[in-house]
């Protein structure tokens, strides 16, 4: 039987606010245990939530960024259950009327577009911490993330391979980080991802019974815990099982999903309005002051790059899918004059050399100005793209001005036409037999034979000479 995975996706997004959402508690990551926990995070007896209002402000930002409607009227709930790093009892949240309506958001896939439904989003405090390691069998419970503002991000089940899914979860990463209102940064749990997923016979419209991933914390987790959970699902059906809507955990050691608990529906939560909390109501000017400073967002961005600097679909989709990454890929382009070099540099030989140093681009030891140095000095002939590379690995290992590294070093071109003759001259009389063979060779052969002389004129000039004023030595003096 052929089967059909259907995911959706519940994404929660720390926002970058400097305080918690409803008390003025520090958000910044790490620190001790409980240190950025106060009495209000706590709800402790006497203490009543403000709301923060740049978490407010940041939600209705991400809705108008996936051309979703602002609720004018959103209510805060309680939402009930027992964990032991939920000391109140309950996470405030929202449930009936979130502040973000549906919404689209477009993703690429192996060369095809479609878009992906958001169902809502709202906003909640996020739990704390259990730490099991090194208590000798007790858990510890740190606080410090409790009432930290969350983003929650619900698509409907619109996603059908575990690419599209982190597709999406890109799409979104990209989204909110171009707005500025998360770090986006996975490892520190800015943003984390709970996949529900279920299959269905291929043609079926009813969907199957899912299972909830909970918590998952990298691109490739995601992928792989899809993967695996599909895997066992299919397995399970076609031996005479069935699916239990339950959530599960990944394990990327052991490479398997497990159960961690039945799963709840709405009602076993009990949820209510908050009585501490009275409605968000939201003024239209507010939508409207926001949406006036939205900025260039991932999609406008790469159809300005194509329209303006004539880089491929694919180029300007690799450029684009960070904003750090498109601000230094201009800075280059600017300074370069050369905006397809300036795109190649920096998705190649820079992102190359990041991504074995694990950076990120911020933190790139070659600033963007001197690779747009480098990129003029190859237009302008004064050195060649392979030199250009070692000045490259000169920048990176001990930084400095690419015109002082050339001088230095003595890596100009030779483009000087005596110079280079003379060692034309000397390789084609060092190896008499090949010229004769290239002469002697049919037209279709000679391109591929040609090569030998370049390179060995190359190696006398320990790269150096001009590749252009090779050739064309070269050719007059073969084809004599």
């Amino acid at each position: 039987m052929s089967w059909e995975t259907v995911i959706g996706l519940e994404v929660h997004i720390q926002l970058n606010t400097q305080s918690k959402i409803f008390s003025g508690s520090a958000t910044s990551f790490g620190g001790d245990p409980n240190v950025h926990a106060s009495a209000i995070d706590l709800a402790l007896p006497g203490t009543l939530p403000v709301l923060n209002e740049a978490a407010v402000s940041m939600a209705i930002e991400f809705g108008l960024a996936v051309d979703a409607p602002i609720n004018p009227h959103s209510v805060f709930e309680r939402k009930n259950y027992f964990y032991p790093d939920l000391p109140k009892g309950y996470q405030t949240s929202q449930m009936a009327e979130p502040i973000v309506g549906a919404g689209t958001v477009l993703i690429e896939v192996e060369g095809s577009t479609r878009s992906v439904r958001i169902h809502h989003a709202h906003l909640e405090e996020d739990a704390g911490k259990s730490l099991h390691e090194d208590y000798h069998g007790f858990t510890g419970i740190d606080l410090n993330r409790a009432g930290t503002p969350l983003l929650e991000i619900v698509s409907e089940p619109d996603m059908r391979t575990p690419a599209e899914a982190v597709a999406y979860l890109k799409k979104l990463h990209s989204i909110v980080t171009y707005l500025g209102i998360s770090d986006g940064d996975m490892s520190q749990g800015s943003m984390r991802c709970d996949a529900n997923v279920s299959v269905r016979p291929l043609g079926q419209q009813e969907l199957g019974t899912r299972a909830e991933l909970k918590n998952i914390n990298s691109f490739r987790f995601v992928e792989r815990a899809i993967e695996v959970e599909v895997e066992r699902q299919i397995d399970l059906i076609e031996s005479g099982g069935k699916v239990t809507q339950e959530t599960r955990l990944f394990d990327p050691d052991k490479d398997e999903t497990r159960p961690m608990r039945s799963k709840e529906v709405a009602n076993d939560y009990r949820y209510f309005p908050c009585p501490d909390l009275l409605p968000v109501i939201i003024e239209a000017e507010l939508i409207e002051q926001l949406r006036a400073r939205l900025p260039e967002l991932p999609d406008a961005k790469r159809q300005r790059f194509q329209a303006d600097y004539g880089l491929s679909e694919y180029d300007a989709l690799v450029l684009t899918q960070e904003r750090p990454t498109a601000d230094y890929f201009e800075l280059v382009a600017a300074s370069s004059g050369d905006a397809k070099l300036a795109a190649n540099w920096v998705s190649v030989e820079l992102q190359g050399q990041l991504k074995k140093a694990g950076l990120p681009i911020s933190q790139s030891p070659v600033p963007a100005d001197q690779v747009g140095k480098l990129i003029a000095r190859i237009r302008e002939g004064v050195i060649s793209g392979r030199i250009a590379k070692q000045v490259f690995a000169l920048l990176w290992e001990q930084g400095g001005d690419v015109d002082k590294i050339i001088a230095e070093q003595g890596l100009q071109q030779v483009s000087d036409s005596s110079a280079l003759e003379a060692m034309v001259a000397e390789v084609l009389a060092g190896n008499p037999e090949q010229v004769q063979n290239y002469r002697n060779a049919p037209a279709e052969r000679q391109p591929k034979m040609f090569g030998f002389f370049v390179g060995q004129v190359m190696k006398i000039s320990k790269g150096q000479a001009n590749p252009a004023e090779v050739n064309r030595i070269l050719h007059e003096k073969l084809n004599a």
